[in-house]
């Protein structure tokens, strides 16, 4: 069902400087850039270019216009997987309370609850 653990949101003030602070100061690498709309960037970095597991640097600001009630003081877990319509069908079977998959211009996602009521989001990664 779930392969690996795939993407730890960091919310961050200014991505560029958080770009800038991963890149130069950690050495990391700008692993995935992508527009999300006019005004949001979706910015993954990894510690290289054969790490699957990466961060993704998410502007607070906008995130916080989006979902004001999200606590952003840590990090946001994306799970992956191959097959996303499988593992919803077997996480929904399982009692798992799942929302619909949304397909986004970078990839196929839903998100989930845990039994504390925490939100995660599983991502189609092939």
């Amino acid at each position: 069902m779930i392969n690996q653990i795939g993407k730890i949101t960091l919310y961050v003030n200014d991505q560029e400087e958080a770009k800038k602070f991963w890149t130069e100061k950690m050495e990391f690498v700008v692993k995935f850039e992508a527009q999300m709309g006019p005004n949001m960037t979706w910015l993954e970095v990894g510690p290289s270019e054969e790490a699957f597991t990466t961060f993704v640097l998410y502007n607070k600001a906008l995130m916080q216009m989006q979902k004001p009630d999200m606590a952003l003081t840590h990090p946001s877990i994306l799970l992956s997987t191959k097959d996303i319509e499988v593992a919803h069908m077997k996480m929904k079977a399982n009692g798992v309370e799942v929302q619909d998959i949304m397909i986004m211009p970078y990839g196929k996602m839903f998100s989930f609850k845990d039994q504390d009521g925490n939100d995660y989001l599983l991502r189609e990664d092939k």
